[in-house]
């Protein structure tokens, strides 16, 4: 590992805006939380090794999402993909608390979690290390004021491009049009990423391997537009 891959020593604080709490939990998500959760908790120690952080399961590759929601397509993915090991980043506890119910019920032991800033995941990972990266539907904080809080920045895509193998993919989705021409406007400009898009289908139409988050769903059905973006890590 070099220098400049190397994992910070400690995690820095990062202000979250966020919401972290949501509606009181039932008491199986209540347990489940006490118990299976701290098996499939991360850390970001741990992240600096990720390949070992699924023992005895050792990973073909590992993918990570940020801000999973209620884990529809994480738990989705980590089924279809079972030689893939998942990291899923979600403060929001009632979320964490779905996906945790989804585990125990499948069975799916590739997946690690982590409850706080995706940031400090990331740079706790060695360079080329990630596969693919989903940031699926994120808050777009259309207020102008609050333009600073969205996740997608040119600082977090240099930190992305850092973790991302060349070749790997970014995976963006929005029902929020300026979020989307944001979105757009700095992953187009930035030197490490190539949109795979050939045609507008490939924007307008979810891919069949990009299952279906509760969100998007629920846009869909309020008329909102949907928009899928595919960003490849450039390099040899």
């Amino acid at each position: 590992m070099t220098s400049s891959d190397a994992p910070s020593e400690s995690v820095r604080r990062y202000k979250h805006y966020g919401r972290r709490k949501g509606p009181k939990l039932s008491a199986y998500q209540a347990g489940l939380l006490d118990s299976l959760l701290p098996q499939l908790l991360l850390t970001p120690q741990s992240a600096a090794d990720p390949q070992s952080c699924f023992a005895p399961f050792v990973p073909d590759d590992v993918w990570l999402e940020i801000g999973f929601g209620a884990g529809e397509h994480l738990a989705a993915q980590a089924q279809r993909n079972p030689g893939i090991g998942f990291v899923g980043v979600e403060p929001y506890i009632a979320g964490m608390a779905k996906l945790v119910a989804k585990i125990a019920a499948g069975g799916l032991p590739n997946i690690r979690l982590y409850q706080n800033d995706a940031r400090d995941i990331i740079e706790a990972l060695p360079g080329a290390s990630l596969g693919c990266v989903f940031v699926l539907f994120p808050d777009p904080w259309p207020k102008t004021r609050h333009h600073k809080r969205r996740l997608i920045s040119t600082a977090m895509l240099d930190s992305l491009a850092r973790v991302l193998r060349p070749g790997a993919e970014l995976r963006f989705a929005t029902d929020d049009r300026g979020y989307l021409i944001w979105t757009l406007e700095r992953l187009a400009s930035h030197p490490a990423y190539c949109w795979l898009a050939q045609s507008p289908d490939d924007w307008r139409t979810r891919p069949q391997d990009w299952p279906e988050t509760r969100y998007e769903a629920k846009a869909k059905r309020a008329g909102r537009i949907c928009n899928y973006l595919r960003f490849a890590r450039r390099g040899a």
